[in-house]
This record gives C-alpha cells, structure tokens and sequence, in this order.
C-alpha cells in the first residue's frame, strides 16, 4: 500500500512541483500509514527507483539519450546508463531516508503522547 501511493502521488506531483517533492510524500505516507520500520525504508526506496528509472527511459529514449550521453562526459564516466542508474539511486535513498524518518517521528510523537 505504501509503495503505491508513494509511487501514483510522486508522480503526479512531480509534474508540477520539483524533485524533492518525493521527499515530503514519504515523510507524510510512511509517517501515517506505516506498518514498520522495515516497509518505510523499502517502499519509498523502491518506489521512486521504479519511478525515476521508467520516467529517465521514457523521456531519453526518444532522443536517443543525447541529453544523457552528455551529463555522462561531463561527469568523466562513458555509459548514459551509468548517469541514468545514479540519479535513480540518489532519488530512492533521499526517498527512503525520508520515510523511515516520518515512520519513526509517528513512533515518537506517539510515545511522547501516551506517556502524557
């Protein structure tokens, strides 16, 4: 459940606010609907690895990775692929980090709130 909801509003968002968007909407969706530690750090890592990766494909594909081909001689590395594989990774561990932070605030306001 996680993992599609942080997948369908990432990208809805995405289209009209900046890339860390995906940083609140996995803060606020494993901070609510959360079940454990263990899925608030997957689900949104995955999530947005599958999103970042099929939306860098759909849009460099077209144009037969030229855009992507130049970020790679700029960074001094041969393959688009590698660019490609990177930014995906740093989006999904910015995602994860988020969502095991809003997952363990819950925790703690919760246990803050029922010791009162």
């Amino acid at each position: 459940m996680v993992f599609i909801v942080i997948l369908i509003l990432s990208f809805l968002l995405q289209l009209v606010l900046p890339w860390w968007i995906i940083v609140v909407i996995s803060f606020a969706t494993c901070g609510l609907i959360g079940k454990t530690g263990k899925i608030s750090l997957w689900a949104p890592f995955f999530a947005i690895l599958l999103l970042w990766t099929g939306m860098a494909l759909f849009k460099s594909i077209p144009n037969n990775h030229v855009l992507a081909s130049r970020i790679a001689e700029m960074f001094g590395v041969q393959s688009w692929l590698l660019i490609l594989l990177l930014s995906s990774l740093l989006g999904a561990f910015t995602a994860a980090v988020s969502g095991f932070c809003g997952y363990h605030f819950r925790k703690a306001v919760l246990v803050k709130k029922s010791n009162s």
